[in-house]
This record gives structure tokens, sequence and C-alpha cells, in this order.
């Protein structure tokens, strides 16, 4: 006697080929995204032509030069006296809000010097600019 092989075809999709395909795509994309974040990461300072909306005396302005010449409201002062002038310019005021404003060449230690010492003496709101060419 013979025996019949019952032989069926088979029906299903094979899914193995298709998940490494996936799993190498995601690897790829996992690897490249952030070397393209980083390539179009560019930054410019922004350029501001706004007028200003509080009131002028209630705002201290301090310019810093690229040579290194520190005005208050147009006098020109050391910084030595930066304190000295700060205290007579702030007086009993508690709302007074000081602007610095700096050439884009200065050192960023020396603004940071200038709002230490401003808050030092109680300033209520610190402000940063950067001088318009002439």
């Amino acid at each position: 006697m013979r025996t019949q092989n019952k032989r069926t075809v088979m029906a299903e999709i094979n899914m193995v080929p298709f998940i490494d395909i996936t799993l190498i795509l995601l690897i790829i994309f996992m690897v490249m995204s952030p070397m393209l974040v980083q390539m179009q990461l560019t930054v410019d300072l922004p350029k501001s032509h706004s007028v200003s909306t509080q009131a002028e005396d209630d705002v201290i302005r301090i310019e810093i030069q690229k040579n290194g010449t520190i005005t208050v409201q147009n006098q020109v002062i050391t910084q030595k006296n930066l304190e000295r002038e700060l205290i007579l310019r702030l007086g009993k005021a508690s709302k007074k809000t000081i602007l610095v404003q700096a050439d884009k060449d200065v050192p960023i230690q020396q603004v940071v010097d200038v709002f230490d010492t401003a808050k030092k003496l109680g300033a209520a709101k610190l402000g940063i600019g950067v001088l318009a060419k002439n």
C-alpha cells in the first residue's frame, strides 16, 4: 500500500525580510538625523529698530564702547567710578531700569561686571542692547 503525502501550498507572507529592511532604515535615520540638525544651525544676532515704550526718566543708559570707554547718560566715567555714579543716579527710586548697550566687540565679562554692580545696588530691571553703528 502506498501512502499519499498531502502537500499543501504555503500561503503565508514571510515577514522577516520586511522587518530587517525596516530596522536597517531606522538605524540609518537615527545616525543621520543629528548630522543634519548640526549642519543647519546657523545663528545670527538679531537687529532691532523698535522704539522704547518706557519713560526715559526711568531708564539709566550705560554704553560700553569697543575701546572700553563707559558712558552713563552721555557722561564718560571709569570702571572704578561706575558704582558711585550708579548710586547717585538710582537714589531712593526702586523702579529704575538699567539698559546696558555695548559694542559687539566688547568682551561679555565687561557687560556682566556692569550687571553685577547694578544688581548689587538694587536696580529693578536690567536690559541689554547692542550699540547702533554710527
